[in-house]
């Protein structure tokens, strides 16, 4: 069962680099570099299409890369 987790963890480790690699970039000028992207973060400015498919899937995949990370620290303590 480690053994398994482990291998998964490092699929789950090279695919969450690909999907946040292959998101598209947000910054479209020099002057939003240096607003610390203030007004996407309080603008209402929605993701769409493929953007929001791959923010889900970055998520979700942090997420289980995360739970996977503690359930190798339980089985890696006992």
């Amino acid at each position: 069962m480690y053994d398994f987790l482990i291998v998964v963890e490092i699929i789950l480790s090279f695919l969450i680099i690909i999907a946040v690699m292959m998101q598209p970039s947000k910054q479209n000028s020099a002057a939003s570099a240096f607003s610390g992207g203030a007004d996407q973060l309080f603008g209402k400015q929605k993701a769409r299409g493929f953007e929001a498919v791959m923010q889900q899937a970055t998520a979700i995949m942090g997420a289980s890369w995360l739970l996977i990370a503690f359930l190798l620290v339980l089985l890696s303590s006992k």
